[in-house]
């Protein structure tokens, strides 16, 4: 019997959309049912068993819901996992992947973490048995030699909070995996469109979805990804015992957000280099942290690992003193908790961020009483810089 003939496009592989084509096409653009051009708010918290030998999908919306269920499917595509979570807040993602530990259980953490996610290991992490050491994540050493009989995993954040260190991930997955350990990043500041941490051995990625998914200051959420199934499995065994979850209202505003992620991001980084580069030139700032400067002792590997440098930059005004000053003066960006979104926002570490962490910690960590966090937005970069000499001189 004769073979079918086969035709170019059939024979050739099938070409995988782009990552700004994926935003908008992510599976669930259109509703299957009525066509419509935006996934349907399901505002139910319980559902109707049609037959109990044959129960539906969805029973609980604590345990599952079609709405989030179409932003956890998003978020799990664009980071290349198997499944992914959506909770309440960053942390709530954040503090349920620590959960995946017990009583007994040491873990290894970037030292210039976010001040939250210190509050929780040295405080609540503590309080149920889970040990924590932190180091410079930058010294692949300094991790190797914090390994203890006990530890089993690793938290990385790259780049760091506030001071944008780096973290060469693939060195500490392709070690850690050598030692059964898990290994845990925050990827808020890169996001999916910079930087896809699974792809470089991580098994679970986490983002405080407030930020720049969300993009518009106006939800509260956090997303977990994991990287295979059977961690898929017990986070959300994890996700539906302690019920944090994100609403559905929520979970379409930031399916919303995330659709212009790759627009706002460029926009944003593009002002953020030439921020970062006004700022080096100005006497009154003692340091600048970002990591397209070139100077970036972290920049070669940033480069390796991530397609962009962000929207962050901080920079160190010397004092407490001048940093209040500038706080004082600045017109156009919010002074405010936060960053990632489209208006800029500057914050002080000091007493927002870390807040939770001790002044003497903090400044070891080089977390100094001068330093500015500036998300850039997406105002026009020459008025936000204006706006900052007025601020410096004034």
């Amino acid at each position: 019997m004769s073979q079918p003939v086969r035709t170019e496009s059939e024979d050739a592989p099938k070409r995988k959309d782009q990552f700004a084509t994926r935003l908008i096409h992510f599976g669930a653009e259109v509703d299957k049912t009525t066509g419509a051009s935006s996934v349907p708010i399901y505002q139910a918290s319980t559902f109707h068993h049609f037959s109990l030998e044959e129960p539906p999908e969805y029973d609980y919306s604590r345990s599952g819901n079609p709405t989030r269920q179409a932003l956890e499917d998003y978020i799990a595509k664009l980071e290349g996992g198997v499944r992914g979570f959506a909770f309440s807040s960053g942390m709530s993602a954040i503090s349920t992947a620590f959960l995946l530990l017990s009583a007994g259980d040491h873990l290894i953490c970037t030292e210039d973490v976010y001040g939250g996610t210190y509050r929780f290991l040295t405080v609540i992490a503590k309080r149920l048995g889970i040990e924590t050491t932190f180091v410079d994540m930058t010294d692949l050493e300094e991790v190797k030699a914090a390994i203890q009989g006990n530890t089993k995993a690793v938290f990385m954040e790259t780049p760091s909070n506030p001071t944008l260190k780096i973290t060469d991930v693939a060195a500490i997955t392709n070690w850690a995996k050598e030692h059964d350990l898990l290994t845990l990043l925050d990827n808020t500041f890169m996001t999916p469109y910079h930087q896809r941490p699974i792809e470089l051995g991580v098994d679970v990625v986490l983002h405080s979805a407030t930020k720049f998914l969300g993009g518009h200051s106006d939800v509260l959420a956090g997303l977990a990804v994991a990287a295979n199934e059977s961690l898929g499995r017990r986070l959300k065994m994890l996700q539906n015992s302690l019920g944090s979850v994100l609403g559905v209202q929520d979970s379409w505003l930031l399916m919303r957000g995330m659709k212009t992620l790759q627009a706002r991001m460029e926009h944003s980084e593009k002002s953020a280099r030439k921020l970062a580069e006004w700022l080096v030139t100005r006497p009154e700032i003692e340091r600048v942290y970002y990591p397209g400067l070139e100077d970036h002792p972290g920049r070669e590997i940033h480069e390796r690992q991530s397609s962009g440098y962000g929207a962050v930059v901080c920079f160190d005004t010397g004092s407490g003193e001048a940093a209040r000053k500038v706080l004082d003066k600045v017109r156009l960006p919010l002074v405010a908790v936060s960053l990632g979104a489209v208006e800029s926002i500057l914050s002080y570490p000091a007493l927002m961020s870390h807040a939770a962490m001790p002044k003497d910690v903090r400044h070891a960590r080089g977390i100094g009483d001068g330093l500015l966090r500036y998300s850039v937005g997406l105002e026009d970069i020459d008025d936000l810089i204006a706006d900052l000499e007025q601020a410096l001189e004034g």
